[in-house]
């Protein structure tokens, strides 16, 4: 199976789920998302062919939530919450201890593919900022020293070092969906 058709059959298998209608459109890219770690040109094209609808869309939804960026990422993205309710609870200490701690600045990712830092909009924890998620994983009332800790976990964990690359075909650059084609 090439590269494309395997695309294809992960899309198709989530678009089944809602009879290929848009309904599927999010479940579709969140799987794109999480399989290939991006969503380029080419997967929003092969989404819009089997969902229907034009790739305008597709882009249009991945670039609008946060959640579905559709750069690729690390396989752990650490997100802050950068509302004023998590600034005046200490988050600018906090950030510049992930950045520290990662190596990366916000709107990165580490060289090796392992990790991402990005600020993320209200996470619904006012009341126990600094908020952060970590993939789907959320922490709460954090410090800089409660930060160290977290990136250290996370930095032993064997998942964080596969030495395999994320299936990435042959087709999905990091082209742009052309629109009007």
């Amino acid at each position: 199976m090439t590269d494309y058709e395997q695309l294809r059959e992960d899309v198709m298998e989530v678009a089944a789920l809602t009879n290929y209608n848009r309904a599927s459109l999010i479940p579709v890219l969140r799987t794109v998302k999480e399989k290939y770690r991006g969503i380029d040109g080419e997967a929003m094209q092969v989404i819009a062919d089997v969902l229907g609808c034009h790739p305008v869309e597709v882009n249009a939804v991945a670039t609008f939530y946060a959640f579905l960026n559709p750069k690729t990422e690390g396989r752990f993205i650490f997100r802050l919450c950068r509302t004023y309710s998590c600034e005046l609870a200490g988050k600018e200490e906090v950030a510049r201890q992930l950045a520290r701690d990662l190596g990366i600045d916000f709107g990165e990712t580490s060289a090796d593919g392992a990790f991402s830092l990005e600020w993320a909009n209200c996470m619904g924890m006012c009341d126990q900022g600094p908020a952060m998620l970590v993939n789907d994983e959320i922490y709460t009332k954090l410090t800089p020293d409660r930060v160290a800790g977290i990136v250290k976990d996370y930095k032993n964990r064997p998942e964080a070092y596969v030495t395999e690359a994320p299936p990435e075909p042959a087709l999905l650059g990091e082209n742009p969906v052309e629109c009007g084609a």
